[in-house]
């Protein structure tokens, strides 16, 4: 689902945010609440506002793994790729799940319902491997599992 731009409502999160010391991120990330994702409208406000040119502001949005360019899927599952992870399979189980949705790393069924991203630590590094499914972790996923997981909300 496409996000739906609101100049006023963009300008009253700049507004609310501008004096802050360091307000690029709490801008971002309050733009990315309201409209699901940081529009490249919104990268032309936040620079001009801020003084900055859109290479910068989209540098911090490109960083961050957190930042969407488009709406996420109504579900997102976050599959981590840090080490204890992938020492556990977690690169298998991933390849085995995208290939079976045909998606690729961030990108979200043809439905909108899921959104498959990855993430480099959950903190459950003892249950490798683990995924989050809408801010819930799983962890000790193998390739079945983890399809179980996703089939859930599909």
């Amino acid at each position: 689902m496409p996000h739906i731009w609101d100049s006023l409502a963009a300008e009253d999160i700049i507004t609310a945010r501008e004096a802050l010391e360091g307000p690029m991120l709490p801008i971002l990330h309050a733009m990315q609440a309201h409209f699901g994702c940081i529009p490249e409208e919104a990268i032309r406000l936040i620079a001009t506002r801020l003084n900055l040119t859109r290479a910068e502001v989209h540098g911090v949005v490109s960083f961050y793994h957190d930042f969407r360019r488009a709406p996420a899927g109504r579900h997102v599952l976050k599959l981590c790729r840090a080490e204890a992870c992938q020492s556990m399979g977690s690169e298998a189980n991933a390849a085995h799940l995208l290939h079976r949705l045909g998606l690729g790393w961030g990108e979200t069924t043809p439905d909108g319902r899921l959104t498959v991203e990855a993430v480099y630590c959950l903190g459950l590094c003892a249950c490798a491997p683990n995924a989050m499914l809408d801010g819930e972790v799983h962890g000790r996923l193998d390739a079945g599992a983890l399809e179980s997981l996703a089939m859930e909300v599909l």
